[in-house]
Formats: structure tokens, sequence, C-alpha cells
């Protein structure tokens, strides 16, 4: 049984891009924290999060910080912006987990490892649309109401 379970799962790869920014500081001449290390700090508490908060139907398999942390010209800002990424792999029960992790704001990319097909039934399909409209809904609210965050 333990086996069928597994052969059940649907396991991901997901990759997040970790934003650092630096904020002024309460002197003229000193900002504090340069943009790499709030990225990196970013990354280090947002995965000391996914790693130690056990989600329902989400199992942490591994997780890749080796990418270097870049940086890129933000025009709204007027200044670079460092990011760090990371990469996750997953295991989850069904795609209504996946919807978490691409509904994030650091979210790039997302790869399918396994399995290789996907039969979806109409009550599934219904589920995963339903689990869409709710974390957009809850995306949008945070949005509109920042202090809510």
């Amino acid at each position: 049984m333990g086996e069928e379970k597994l052969r059940n799962k649907i396991r991901l790869k997901f990759r997040f891009d970790y934003r650092g920014t630096v904020k002024p500081g309460r002197f003229l001449f000193w900002s504090g924290k340069n943009t790499e290390r709030i990225a990196e700090e970013t990354r280090e508490q947002q995965i000391a999060l996914l790693r130690n908060v056990p989600l329902q139907g989400v199992t942490i398999e591994d997780v890749d910080l080796s990418h270097d942390i870049y940086r890129v010209y933000d025009e709204e800002l007027g200044t670079e912006v460092a990011f760090a990424p990371a990469e996750v792999v997953v295991n989850i029960d069904s795609l209504e987990e996946a919807v978490r992790f691409i509904m994030r704001e650091e979210f790039r990319k997302v790869e399918v490892m396994e399995p290789e097909e996907f039969d979806l039934s109409r009550y599934q399909l219904e589920r995963l649309l339903f689990k869409l409209n709710t974390e957009l809904r809850s995306f949008i609210y945070s949005l509109q109401n920042p202090r809510r965050r």
C-alpha cells in the first residue's frame, strides 16, 4: 500500500527567486544591509518556513540553495535589486496543493518531475479551478489591503 501511495504522488520542482531591496537607513550615508544580504536572509527565512511548517498533502523532498544571487535594475525603484534563487522539490497529493506554491510572488518556474501524464476527472478539475479562484481572490485582497499582509 505504501508503494502504491508513492506512485500516486505528484513530484514537482519549483524555482523561487527571493527579492532583496535596500530600505533607507536612519542616516543619510548609511543604508544598512546591502541588497544581496537582504535577498539571502529572505530566502533563508522563507525556506525555513517551508521546511518547518507542515502543510497537509505536501512533503518537501529537497531544497537547493546553490544558485548564485543575481542583481537586476528595477526601473520603478530606480535602483538595483538582488534576487536569491532556491529550487524546491516537493511531493504533493493533488494538483490543488501546487496552487499555494505557484501563487507566491517569488514563484518563477515549475517542472513536473512525476508522473509523465495526468488524468483528471471532472471532479478533480472542478476542485483545482476552485482552489485557483480562492487563492487568486486572496492574492488580490492582499494587494488591495497591504496592511493585512
